[in-house]
């Protein structure tokens, strides 16, 4: 079986897969409905069920009922008898985290569990588990990081875990090495390696699968990805929304750490990953983590260099940062927190050496757009006139697809002139058929037990190595991040950031 291949359709596994945080955000927009396209490819088989974990105190029936509220509108209008099977796989347990992991009460807790949850909640879920044993158990943890070592230490302690339990981590996985490390010695107390799946829904991706197979699978292009005809990478990750509602965690949590280093590493380790020696599934993994430890550092007056971060202000209708709608007043951890970042990066060794691979995100950009950019050389000498470099990009939305500019001629008699041209491969057109959400096609490696597109643990704490001296240096500044007026590409520094060598950022019909 190849490394990036799931179970077949027909041969689906018979899991419980239980949601902690199971009625919130993520469940509702993203997993509950991954869940039900899995079901309508017939990826879950028929005794699998869904069974969420949440504070809410809902019955089966009430939780059937949000989903059918909150998800229906995903349905289409000739699956409705595949849908009121899918609810009826679907069950609730409420369990009352009433401690925060310090011990110290927090409202709701009266069993003084280690962790702080209501042991009564505990004892349903396994009453509910109870006779299928022999079934996979995966445990989804769609929670705050803090909660992934108390949920993990209850479920052992109630006698949740067997070897054929997994456990799966959202991000972020800490705010920093230490913290990472923690979390990991926590969860690993309890689960082993193999059964501990982190994940990072950017890998579940068409065009992220895809890069590999571009580049694996087609003999023309991997000759030339290489520093002898690659002169630069871009990765960006930009929204247009802002953070309504959102800026109590993005105060502690900022770009740096809530795309850069988890989303935009991930994607530099696939782009500059060696192909694997090997087909089984440890081969990819192994590949970027060995791209992650030859990053080249980033310390001390570099980090002024190399980095760039900013904040937006308001600018037409458009609020800034500050002013965004909150439940408490800016503080100063919201003056000093970056939107958006920009960083060059390089990796050192052979096939690198010289390529500088430019990271971008921000919030309040112009546009909602996640690619890959790979900026060839020019050629080495060119006859006609007005050429331009190839450039591959890899789109991961809001479209996906892959596109690759060559030149070409503009018909017509006389003087010649060129153009860059498109070649387009857009996965929904080409392949007619709907592109699934990247939860999809995770939820069904968990299930699976394929762990190639999932972050291992040195794999997680080899980017939090490379990312902390960044966080430090900031700290340390007495500079505020460069404003940037909502609505823009972002700070004047970003673009000085490739300008200094005479390169400028991959904007929509450049």
């Amino acid at each position: 079986m190849s490394p990036l291949s799931s179970s077949p359709a027909d041969h689906p596994h018979t899991a419980d897969l239980v949601v902690f945080g199971g009625t919130g955000d993520l469940a509702m927009r993203k997993l509950i409905p991954a869940l039900y396209h899995s079901d309508r490819d017939g990826r879950l088989s028929p005794e699998s069920r869904v069974i969420a974990m949440s504070r809410g105190g809902l019955t089966d029936a009430d939780f059937r009922g949000k989903v059918d509220a909150e998800v229906r509108d995903q349905v289409p209008a000739d699956d409705q008898a595949g849908w009121q099977r899918f609810l009826g796989r679907l069950h609730h347990v409420s369990v009352d985290v009433g401690r925060d992991v310090a011990g110290r009460n927090t409202g709701g807790g009266t069993d003084g569990g280690t962790g702080g949850t209501d042991r009564r909640g505990w004892g349903a879920l396994a009453r509910l588990l109870a006779g299928h044993e022999q079934r996979d158990r995966v445990f989804y943890l769609a929670s705050p990081p803090r909660t992934f070592g108390p949920f993990c230490r209850e479920l052992d302690e109630a006698g949740l875990v067997t070897p054929r339990s997994r456990v799966v981590l959202e991000k972020p996985l800490g705010h920093d090495l230490t913290s990472a490390q923690r979390i990991n010695d926590e969860v690993g107390a309890i689960f082993d390696e193999r059964q501990i799946f982190r994940i990072d829904h950017y890998l579940g991706k068409e065009t992220v699968q895809n890069l590999l197979v571009l580049r694996f699978a087609n003999a023309f292009l991997e000759p030339i990805w290489n520093s002898l005809w690659i002169d630069h990478v871009q990765i960006t990750a930009a929204e247009t929304v802002g953070t309504p509602g959102r800026r109590g965690y993005y105060d502690h949590a900022g770009a740096l750490r809530d795309m850069v280093q988890n989303h935009l590493l991930q994607l530099l380790t696939l782009t500059a990953m060696e192909p694997p020696a090997r087909s089984d599934r440890e081969a990819v993994r192994d590949e970027k983590v060995k791209v992650l430890q030859a990053l080249r550092p980033i310390t001390g007056t570099e980090v002024e260099r190399f980095t760039v971060r900013g904040q937006y202000v308001g600018a037409d209708g458009m609020p800034g940062y500050l002013d965004e709608p909150a439940s408490t007043p800016p503080t100063e951890a919201s003056r000093r927190v970056e939107t958006f970042t920009a960083i060059r990066a390089e990796v050192k060794n052979w096939r690198w050496a010289g390529v500088p691979f430019y990271l971008r995100t921000g919030k309040r950009m112009p546009y909602r757009r996640s690619e890959i950019v790979v900026q060839f050389k020019d050629v080495p000498h060119s006859i006609y006139p007005g050429g331009a470099p190839n450039r591959l990009v890899l789109r991961l939305q809001p479209e996906e697809g892959i596109r690759l500019d060559i030149m070409a001629k503009i018909p017509g008699a006389g003087e010649v002139t060129l153009k860059p041209v498109p070649l387009s491969l857009s996965f929904g057109e080409t392949f007619s058929a709907r592109v699934p959400e990247a939860y999809e096609r995770l939820l069904t490696d968990v299930l699976a037990g394929n762990p190639t597109l999932f972050m291992r643990r040195d794999e997680v704490e080899a980017a939090w190595r490379w990312i902390d001296p960044i966080l430090h240096a900031w700290e340390s500044q007495a500079e505020l991040p460069e404003p940037y007026p909502a609505g823009t590409t972002g700070p004047a520094g970003a673009h000085e950031l490739l300008g200094r060598s005479g390169r400028a950022w991959h904007e929509e019909g450049a």
